[in-house]
């Protein structure tokens, strides 16, 4: 009897850790989860986009009269400079989009050829390093390759290209700023 002790004590801790481990799951599987996905933002409630209010209205408490100003420098919701993330769709918007991030401020096209010239093709990857409309604020960076043999090989861009690139976004930048400026003035 003393040998039939112990195999059932220790089917019993068995039978208890599978019971608790089973618990431990279950607990698991019914917790709402902290961070809810895009899928879950319609049940939740969670507009990012939207306008938030307070408790003080959608335009926050005004002391003394005061009004909240428009910031006028391009920061937005999106997590890079506004108008240098249109600036850069702008000046790509001839070349094939392969993807856009708002968020991480990367933008990069799929290979475009002109209809001149028909053996070269460019790629373009602009990146966007910065909240502010600033000169360091993007970075392209232009890929070629031409026709040889009937397969693409790449080629040398010259670093002016990559700079011509950055310098047109930075144009188109500033361009729609004072447009934003004039609208804001009037």
């Amino acid at each position: 009897m003393s040998s039939s002790t112990p195999k059932t004590y220790i089917l019993s801790l068995s039978l208890f850790a599978v019971l608790l481990a089973l618990g431990a799951c279950s607990m698991v599987e019914n917790r709402e989860a902290k961070y809810p996905t895009g899928l879950d933002r319609s049940t939740t409630g969670d507009d990012i986009y939207g306008e938030k209010e307070s408790i003080f209205g959608t335009d926050g408490l005004a002391i003394f009269g005061g009004k909240k100003k428009e910031a006028d420098d391009g920061s937005t919701g999106i997590g890079v400079n506004s108008f240098l993330w249109r600036a850069s769709l702008d000046t790509v918007s001839f070349m094939p989009l392969a993807s856009a991030d708002p968020f991480g401020g990367v933008i990069i096209t799929d290979w475009y050829s002109s209809a001149e010239k028909p053996n070269e093709r460019f790629k373009v990857n602009v990146f966007i390093l910065d909240k502010h409309l600033t000169s360091t604020g993007v970075k392209a960076k232009v890929f070629k390759q031409i026709k040889q043999s009937g397969g693409w090989k790449d080629t040398q861009v010259a670093e002016a290209t990559n700079r011509q690139m950055e310098d047109a976004i930075l144009t188109r930048a500033r361009q729609l700023r004072v447009e934003k400026i004039g609208k804001n003035e009037e």
